[in-house]
Order: C-alpha cells, then structure tokens, then sequence
C-alpha cells in the first residue's frame, strides 16, 4: 500500500452529473480532516462546481488521454474514485497509473468487458504494488454483491448453497449511463474475447464449484414475472464467492429482472433486443446516442421518487432465508452514495491486507455493509 499522500481521496470526474452527486455527498458526509480533492479535464467546471459546494478542496486537472497527467493523480492520493464512462473507452489509462503507483481506485463501471480486460492487464501489476482495483461500486454491483453475502451468512456452513436475487427498480436514466449501455450492446464479440482472455489466466478453486444458474422467465410469488438477467451482477456475484469459503463447496446464483407483469416482460425484452440490435450499426448507434447527452440526466423531483429493492432468496441443508436490500434513487443518488461510502471505506477503515482486482464483498464486505446502513440504505 502507498505510504503518506498529499489526499485520502480524490474524485475524478466530479463535474459530470452522476460524479457531481458524488462531490456533494463527500461534501456533506466525509469527516472531519479527511483529505480529498476535486479533479477532470474541465478546470473551470470544477471550480464552479467547489464554488456550490462551499468547500475547500483542492481541484487537480487530469485528462483520461494525458498518461503523465494520469500517474501524477495518482501518486497523490491513497484511494481514487472514477465516474468517468464509458470506462472501455476513457477508464484503463487512470486504471493503470493506479496499479503501478499502489493506489486503490474504484469505479462506477458496469461493463464486463472492461473489467475482464483490467484483470488481464493490471491484475498482477497491482498484486505487486499492493493497489486494489474495486470495480461496479454504485448500483452495479453493491446491493447484489453485499446483499448476496448477507444472505450466504445466514445459511449453514459447509454445505451446497443456492441463491437467488430479484431486482426491481424504477428510474430514469443519463446521458452517460446511455452512451455506456450502447458501447457495451455495440462490441459483443469484443466482450466475449475479453471473457476467454480472462478465463484463461484466472486461477478458479479446485475443490470448490461455483456457477450460475442458466434462469428462465418464471413468476416469482410475492414479486411478479421475472427476466433472467446476464451482466455484470452475477458475475460479481460469481467472483466473490470464488474467492470465499464462506460460500460454501457448491454454490449457485440466479439473477433476475422483476417486471410485475408479462406485458412489462415482453415491453422491457423487446426494447432491449431492438437497442442492441440498433446498437451494431453507426447510423442507428447514433440516432441512440442521440436522445441524451453525457451530463444530462433525471432532475432531483424524478430522483427522488425513485427506488430500489433486490430480494434475495437463499436455501441450503434444507434451511431457506430471504433477504432484501432496499434504497432510493438506484441509478444516481444511491449510486453516488455507494461510490463515496466505498472510498470512506478505503480510506479510514481497518480492512483485510488484499490486493489486485476484487470484488466489494471481498475488500471490504460487513464493514461497507454497515456504512451504507447508517447511510440510508436497508439491508433486511
């Protein structure tokens, strides 16, 4: 880990929408005498935006194409907070200056592809430095990852696990997430050979299986219809319990979409089909593009009539418990939460002596748990 640095924290990316949320949350949450900064490309955005908060931080310019600039962000700080997407095309230059330089970094990303690249790239970099590289620190993936763990504890040890989570959430969403989920839709192939590049590095446990659960639509009682759901939650999911015995010697995880009715299934499958399809051509990629901007998104009144609820169902040695993580707005407000609560948790908290790529239930599991619970969010 990084000796004394100039910040505990910096936030890169802060004048953008989602990272602005992020910079007033630290503002009025972190504490007292912690060290954090302001940092983009755009100067006099990020001024303006201190001006607002009516705080005295430091604002640090860096440019996700300025690799010099890149390091210098972080050799100046212990953990470093990213909410600059989409991350396949801007993120990896910062990812790689914070492997080389030992400084935990931590993102908002929900691509699967650029994580699995990360780990190809700058896993064993990071292993060396002592950096931790946390990835999907917003709503991708902490209420699945976390909530999944709450879950595992309390079923029997030693024994095949089964769990399975049901989201539900209504919001709207921003430029950035759009432009994010297009380029994802648009380089399928890129994400499948990023997974086998990954696969064949990564060291699984011998004598322990993990897997998912290949889910078909189905009503969920007490819920309503329910979509499996690829991406990057299970996948986090998967991660975690590789890396921990605590999941057990057979564990299983099924992800799935609550839409309430069939109609609202079929509605939410065929928007999706025809988004990714219109994603795979330039012409119709850009009229997607189009409808929103990055640094566009919903209005605090929209915000704050949304929310969130992962219901997560366990069973193992013929114990079955439910669990549920509860929030507001998933996609922004709780996002940005997440994001902060997770670098406080870096920064302040005594966590386990780990390195390279992880999961947020590895690095820091229970101790960013009960963080977000005195934060607002339920975990039940």
């Amino acid at each position: 880990m990084p000796g004394e640095r100039e910040h505990d924290i910096v936030l890169f990316g802060a004048s953008g929408f989602t990272g602005s949320l992020a910079a007033r949350y630290l503002a009025s949450h972190a504490p007292q005498g912690t060290r954090w900064a302001l940092a983009g490309r755009n100067e006099s955005k990020l001024k303006a935006l201190r001006e607002r908060l009516g705080v005295e931080v430091a604002i640090l310019r860096a440019d996700s194409g300025d690799a010099a600039s890149l390091r210098a962000l972080a050799d100046s700080t212990r953990v470093l907070a990213s909410t600059v997407g989409p991350y396949i095309t801007h993120g990896e230059p910062l990812v790689a200056a914070c492997a080389m330089s030992g400084t935990d970094y931590i993102d908002l990303t929900g691509e699967p592809e650029f994580v699995d690249l990360v780990y190809v790239r700058h896993h064993e970099q990071a292993l060396q430095s002592g950096a931790r590289l946390i990835h999907c620190c917003g709503f991708d993936s902490i209420p699945h990852d976390l909530g999944v763990q709450l879950t595992v504890e309390q079923l029997p040890e030693g024994v095949p696990l089964r769990v399975e989570g049901y989201v539900s959430a209504h919001g709207s969403i921003s430029g950035g997430t759009l432009h994010t989920a297009v380029t994802a839709f648009s380089r399928l192939r890129s994400m499948t050979r990023a997974a086998s590049a990954r696969r064949a590095l990564e060291r699984r446990p011998p004598d322990r299986r993990i897997h998912a659960v290949r889910g078909v639509p189905h009503h969920q009682p007490g819920l309503g219809f329910a979509l499996p759901v690829p991406g990057i939650d299970p996948q986090v999911v998967l991660r975690s319990a590789a890396a921990l015995p605590r999941y057990g010697p057979d564990f299983s995880y099924g992800h799935y979409l609550v839409a309430g009715s069939l109609p609202v299934a079929g509605a939410i499958a065929g928007g999706v089909i025809g988004a990714v399809a219109m994603a795979q051509l330039a012409p119709t990629r850009r009229l997607l593009l189009e409808r929103l901007q990055p640094g566009q998104g919903p209005s605090e009144q929209r915000r704050a009539h949304s929310h969130f609820s992962v219901r997560l169902i366990g069973a193992g040695d013929g114990r079955r418990v439910e669990c549920e993580v509860r929030g507001g707005d998933p996609g922004y407000e709780e996002t940005a939460k997440m994001l902060c609560e997770s670098a406080l948790c870096l920064a302040h908290d005594d966590l386990p002596e780990l390195a390279g790529q992880l999961t947020t239930a590895v690095a820091m599991g229970r101790t960013l748990r009960e963080r977000l619970m005195d934060a607002g969010i339920s975990f039940s």
